[in-house]
């Protein structure tokens, strides 16, 4: 017979059990049920002006988000600047890249005792850049060169966005954080000299990121306590850096004159970053961009009617027999577990990839009538769709009075999600006008309006010369 356990022990347990359940309790739930905020908080780096983050589940996708809330003590300042908080949040929700943390959804909440706005962001949690960095120092390591290089490639790679509002354009609930934040004397060595002397350009975020990349390579710059980062301490930094291409790259972001500092364009083929993919990954990119266009198992059918002996490369060598790579040698699994990994943004061409095409306008605030009308103050806008697409098919039959045609569309989802959609056609309709309206009711993401459009114009020139 097993002994009792004892009771402080069982008292911990379950003590700890009822924590566990506490913290995984519903707090609150976005309007359209989607988002359900637990109690749990999460810290998800210095954010101003953002008072709490709480973990939350997408109840459609079954995974963990985080809940931000921004709060504003003054109803009338928030009332006063919400058409400009909602052009934010817009532009925000917009962007979609494979290195920057997403924001799928906000709203607004405004009561008699104060404001919200509450937006919903991706869950990062393997922590941050800088604890990644403090442990990396604290274990007595060296940074590694590989993932220096690839960490500035990222943060390059990112697209330009829309200029962000000035502080004196947003209420004082948000001002007065960020200036904290701008003005505290250990962040200082992060902004140029020219700062707030003239206005903010990309030279001045090109200044920030070679300050970022300096502290990345050295794991810390170190200050006197909270004074600020000196001088001294940053030019110690840079001479402490053993690679020439390095440094020089550096020196060039921290140059004192903005008009010599390189755009984030040009850094990118620098010497120290700059290489050339593999003609394996630009295939598989090809491959991605293409593959509505092909039926949904391609990748098996190809695999299996190939000769497993046939000889795929082969390179020439001088007085020797060719070396000889055969179909054998490679493994299906792991390439599609590849083309799986491209297709989630884990290998984006970093040094080529083009701007995604920003989003159709969208209403940002209703008229004043309707404003009036309106029963609650958080109004649900349509939800993005995030999810590619990897298969599009499409049929076209006549109506019986011949006067227009029934569309059947199926798009096949990244999640192998099948959508059937069904439309009749008017003599009037264009394949564009089509696409823009699935992208603007969430039926489609954005980076794929273009490929369905060419895919029905194709489509109705094939059915309507048929019929001609």
């Amino acid at each position: 017979m097993a002994a009792p356990e004892p009771a402080p022990r069982r008292a911990r347990e379950r003590e700890r059990e009822d924590e566990s359940e506490d913290e995984s309790d519903i707090l609150e739930e976005s309007p359209c049920g989607r988002w359900q905020k637990r109690r749990e908080q999460v810290n998800q780096g210095n954010m101003p002006g953002l008072q709490s983050t709480f973990l939350a589940m997408d109840t459609e996708e079954g995974v963990e988000v985080v809940w931000n809330e921004l709060h504003f003590g003054d109803r009338k300042a928030f009332a006063a600047h919400e058409e400009k908080i909602q052009t934010v949040f817009e532009q925000l929700v917009l962007v979609d890249h494979p290195n920057i943390v997403k924001l799928h959804k906000y709203w607004l909440d405004a009561s008699e005792a104060g404001a919200r706005v509450i937006f919903i962001t991706e869950y990062v949690s393997s922590g941050s850049l800088k604890q990644f960095l403090k442990k990396t120092k604290k274990n007595h390591k060296a940074m590694n060169a590989r993932a220096w290089k690839r960490w500035c490639t990222q943060i390059l790679s990112v697209p330009p966005a829309q200029p962000p509002p000035s502080p004196t354009a947003l209420p004082d609930d948000l001002r007065s954080p960020i200036r904290a934040e701008r003005e505290e004397l250990r962040n200082l060595h992060f902004f140029p000299p020219e700062y707030g002397e003239v206005a903010d350009g990309t030279a001045v975020d090109i200044f920030s990121f070679g300050m970022c990349a300096l502290e990345m390579a050295v794991l810390e710059i170190q200050a006197n306590g909270d004074t600020r980062v000196t001088e001294e301490a940053i030019a110690r930094a840079r001479h402490s850096l053993s690679d020439p291409n390095m440094r020089e790259f550096i020196l060039c972001c921290l140059a004192r004159d903005p008009a010599r500092r390189p755009s984030a364009h040009s850094l990118l083929f620098h010497r120290v970053l700059f290489e050339v993919h593999s003609l394996k990954l630009l295939a598989a990119h090809c491959f991605i961009q293409h593959q509505y266009l092909m039926p949904e198992n391609v990748v098996e059918e190809k695999t299996k009617a190939m000769d497993l002996h046939a000889v795929l490369a082969e390179l020439p060598r001088p007085r020797r027999p060719p070396l000889q790579w055969r179909y054998s040698e490679v493994s299906f699994m792991e390439l599609d577990k590849f083309l799986e990994d491209v297709r989630n943004g884990i290998y984006p061409l970093m040094n080529f990839a083009a701007t995604r095409p920003l989003g159709l306008p969208r209403v940002l605030a209703p008229p004043p009538e309707e404003v009036q009308k309106a029963k609650t103050p958080t109004p649900e806008p349509f939800d993005s769709e995030t999810r590619k697409v990897i298969q599009m098919q499409c049929n076209l039959e006549r109506s019986e009075d011949k006067a227009r045609w029934h569309l059947t569309l199926l798009l096949v989802m990244e999640d192998r999600l099948h959508r059937q959609l069904t439309y009749d056609l008017l003599p009037t309709d264009s394949a564009q006008d089509l696409a823009a309206e699935l992208v603007h009711y969430g039926f489609l993401h954005e980076g794929d309006r273009m490929k369905l459009a060419t895919f029905l114009e194709s489509t109705f020139l094939k059915y309507r010369g048929a019929q001609a």
